[in-house]
């Protein structure tokens, strides 16, 4: 969800200015998956990287994530939302690790839309965890190191129990996945847009499914046409 500083920059406000914005671009986009019937998504709301910032917008950051959290979570539970929260929250204040748990017990039997916010996340960080994770199980004796699969390896992932990614949405303009998802993504559709996150809407997501839905996704195969005779 890229391009909220730019976006007040252009308006001459403040950073923080733009991130506001960028909380109603969230609700639209929910509000569209839950039109729609879109069963997944996933938003990358706070990165590993972003702690780089200045101390004053990350707590800026982290406090309009707090309010946003209060003021949305009812609504989103009576639309039949399940939020979940994946990254490293333990570095967190106990109070927004406690929020976190709280609204994701309040919506853990909802099945309209299943949210994943990732939150101090970062891919390479998400590969690092679930190799330690693994390891300490192949110690404990509990998986076979000497037979170890993809499918062993991926149950210790964020998101393992969700299906990948059929598609990643990037606005502001910029080309690249910058840390999100690496092994979720391998074989996840990409699209871009220099729309900037706070005016990021419907209109986007139409064309971004229009897209979507004219690709051929092979998964390393061959189709029907592509293949000559024998």
């Amino acid at each position: 969800m890229d391009g909220n500083g730019r976006w007040a920059a252009r308006k001459r406000r403040p950073r923080t200015f733009g991130h506001q914005a960028g909380v109603k671009a969230v609700r639209r986009t929910i509000e569209y998956c839950l039109k729609h019937g879109i069963p997944h998504l996933t938003l990358f709301a706070f990165s590993s990287e972003n702690w780089q910032r200045p101390e004053q917008e990350v707590q800026r950051l982290l406090d309009l994530f707090m309010r946003a959290l209060e003021k949305e979570v009812f609504q989103l539970h009576e639309n039949n939302v399940r939020l979940n929260f994946v990254g490293d929250l333990s570095r967190f204040s106990r109070r927004l690790q406690e929020k976190m748990h709280t609204v994701a017990e309040l919506t853990a039997s909802n099945r309209a839309l299943y949210l994943n916010i990732a939150i101090n996340y970062g891919g390479r960080w998400d590969i690092v965890q679930a190799a330690r994770r693994l390891a300490a199980a192949i110690q404990a004796g509990t998986i076979d190191g000497q037979s170890v699969s993809e499918k062993d390896f991926s149950q210790f992932i964020a998101l393992h129990g969700s299906p990948a990614p059929d598609l990643l949405i990037r606005t502001g303009g910029e080309q690249r996945i910058s840390n999100f998802l690496l092994w979720q993504l391998a074989y996840t559709e990409l699209w871009f847009t220099e729309t900037l996150w706070p005016d990021f809407g419907a209109e986007q997501l139409d064309r971004a499914i229009a897209d979507f839905q004219q690709r051929e996704r092979r998964f390393g195969k061959i189709t029907s046409s592509q293949a000559g005779p024998d």
